[in-house]
């Protein structure tokens, strides 16, 4: 295929924003899926993204689309990214395989933080934008005055916005004709340089040796692991001898293919296009994000890869059976083939066994992944209370790294502590700066600024204790500004953080699923909070037992949870009434044995919902 006749892009935009319906009508309109086949939300295939809504995993697509008086056929390869921002390395990855992207953004809503976020990424990536409004059918629709906003926002003609309806198709052929004739042509690696220089030409000499980036793969239990990449020079067909860069591993290719949307064999993968080869690989940490596939007998250094995503909330994952220890093991590896952004190392608990403290990029991406461990693999799991990583100086002059709060030190053991601080950007209508200031101040966010952004929008800028931003902050942004604020955040630091731990025991045993770090001033709030949640939703045993929360060395809270009153002798009917006597006390002394050595068994629905804040 002549390079000059693709265009790759990806669509970017703040969720819910028409992402998935604009993608539907391409593909219908290019006919790469016949109408009758035709669903909603096509390129999200797990079952998770069609309940929620959303995407979470990026998916490619190749499309085909003729233009001009003679009609010249062009590839157009798609990148469908998620919108959350959770999944924002995913929306990275696809940026770095493609030469444009569409900036989309809801005529109903307009511009919105995560817009602006997306936005950046995209320019640092060096993308051709091409801003398209959707939802231009929408009763609600602002349809001139968001392409108004974004022409703002990129510096461009208000001509140059083009609007389209995912829903209905209109403005979406213009659209594919613009793609053709703003996106660039794919850029071609020369092989030659060593640096990685890229060069617009496209003779042999540009294209002789295979070099191509691995952006994502997954896994098939017969052909083991399938690389997607992004072929930069020279090409690729079946059999032949390949290596992975970083790892070093040599392969055969058993099959190379396009997505069509369905994994397609093609009889060779050239500079410029997207496509899969299948690598026969079934070893664990052979293939990674961001390696470089080139041929066996290459000597030039990889291609500048990916930077390693930092987890930002960790918790721990535990069987529900240590039987199932083993699983979850195999489980964790294969589904970090399809989403390289979550972390996990083996570590044992003296309450909960062995399991496995976990790093993910947010309270959503890791909620999806417990999700997916439940649903793919029919795990039943028990998962601590998420946190974040802490500093710690010790009196004793030792620093450690806490990721877990079962491990957080006494506070008498404490010199100093630090914590993530964020940057962030709300985009609310100032009617409803008011109450978000009172949230902000509650969730001890400190405003930079606050400035106009468009018409009837204020956009305040803060920064914000990464640990705050976990405690509901977006459930209770959306719910004050009646759903019409948007957030978006960066990491930017560390500051000194004033918090402390926070224990739950149950029936005198502490839980370490429930521990908890949280901000001194907050301490007896949060403990009544969690001890009245459990309070409520742990079921009655035969014994009496307390939940008790504990702090700085004292008890905070206290409830406790009486037994269930079962008559032994309710059964018996007439005779001596000495039987009953003697068959109630039996009962009252093994009430008594219970309550001292009685453990209680906590419902693997308990954590969930504790997980939640349900």
């Amino acid at each position: 295929m002549n390079p000059g006749h693709i265009r790759n892009f990806s669509i970017i935009a703040h969720i819910d924003h028409g992402k998935s319906t604009l993608a539907d009508r391409l593909l219908e309109i290019t006919g790469t899926i016949e109408k009758r086949k035709m669903q909603a939300q096509v390129l999200d295939s797990m079952e998770l993204e069609r309940e929620r809504g959303i995407t979470i995993k990026m998916q490619p697509v190749r499309m085909k689309w003729s233009v001009g008086d003679d009609n010249q056929e062009y590839i157009l390869n798609l990148i469908d990214t998620p919108g959350h921002i959770d999944f924002s390395y995913e929306v990275s990855r696809a940026l770095k395989a493609v030469e444009g992207s569409i900036l989309l953004v809801d005529a109903t809503q307009g511009v919105q933080a995560q817009t602006l976020t997306t936005l950046t990424m995209a320019r640092e990536a060096g993308l051709i934008i091409v801003p398209v409004v959707s939802k231009i059918d929408s009763p609600l629709a602002r349809s001139q005055e968001v392409a108004l906003e974004l022409a703002q926002l990129l510096d461009c003609s208000i001509d140059d916005v083009i609007k389209v309806s995912g829903k209905t198709g209109e403005g979406v052929r213009h659209l594919l004709d613009e793609l053709i004739k703003r996106i660039p042509a794919p850029v071609i690696l020369d092989s030659n340089s060593a640096t990685g220089l890229r060069t617009e030409i496209f003779g042999s000499a540009a294209q002789k040796n295979l070099r191509s980036l691995v952006f994502d793969f997954q896994y098939s239990n017969h052909t083991g692991v399938i690389v997607y990449v992004r072929v930069f020079s020279g090409s690729v067909k079946r059999h032949d001898k390949l290596t992975f860069k970083v790892s070093g591993r040599v392969f055969e290719a058993i099959e190379v293919g396009v997505f069509m949307p369905d994994n397609t064999p093609v009889e060779m993968l050239g500079a410029g296009e997207i496509g899969y080869i299948v690598t026969g690989v079934k070893e664990p940490g052979i293939a990674s994000v961001g390696d470089t596939v080139a041929e066996v007998n290459d000597t030039e250094p990889p291609l500048p890869g990916y930077q390693t995503p930092h987890p930002v909330v960790w918790a721990s994952l535990y069987p529900k059976s240590q039987d199932d220890l083993s699983l979850l093991r195999q489980a964790l590896g294969r589904l970090r083939l399809s989403d390289s952004s979550f972390t996990y190392e083996e570590e044992s608990s003296g309450t909960l066994g062995k399991g496995y403290r976990s790093g993910f990029l947010g309270m959503l991406h890791m909620e999806i992944v417990t999700e997916r461990l439940r649903r793919e693999f029919g795990l039943e799991l028990v998962v601590t209370m998420p946190t974040i990583t802490y500093n710690v100086k010790k009196k004793s002059r030792d620093f450690e790294t806490i990721y877990s709060p079962a491990l957080f030190p006494e506070d008498h053991d404490i010199a100093e502590i630090t914590e993530p601080i964020v940057s962030m950007k709300i985009i609310t209508p100032p009617t409803y700066i008011g109450v978000l200031m009172k949230s902000i101040f509650d969730h001890e966010g400190v405003i930079v600024s606050t400035d106009n952004f468009g018409d009837n929008r204020a956009i305040l800028t803060l920064s914000m204790p990464l640990r705050e931003l976990m405690r509901n902050f977006f459930d209770e942004v959306k719910s004050v500004s009646s759903g019409y604020a948007s957030i978006s955040y960066d990491i930017i630091g560390h500051r000194k953080a004033d918090v402390v731990r926070l224990d739950i025991m149950i029936a005198d045993e502490p839980v370490a699923a429930f521990a908890r770090v949280v901000s001194r001033r907050r301490v007896a709030e949060e403990a009544e909070r969690m001890v009245e949640h459990l309070y409520k939703l742990l079921p009655r045993e035969l014994f009496t037992f307390k939940v008790q929360a504990r702090a700085l060395g004292r008890i905070i809270a206290s409830r406790t949870v009486s037994g269930v009153k079962r008559d032994a002798a309710s059964t018996l009917s007439g005779g001596d009434i000495t039987r009953k006597m003697k068959l109630r006390e039996k009962q009252k002394e093994g009430r008594k044995r219970l309550k001292t050595h009685g453990k209680v068994v906590i419902p693997q629905e308990v954590f969930i919902k504790m997980m939640r804040g349900e």
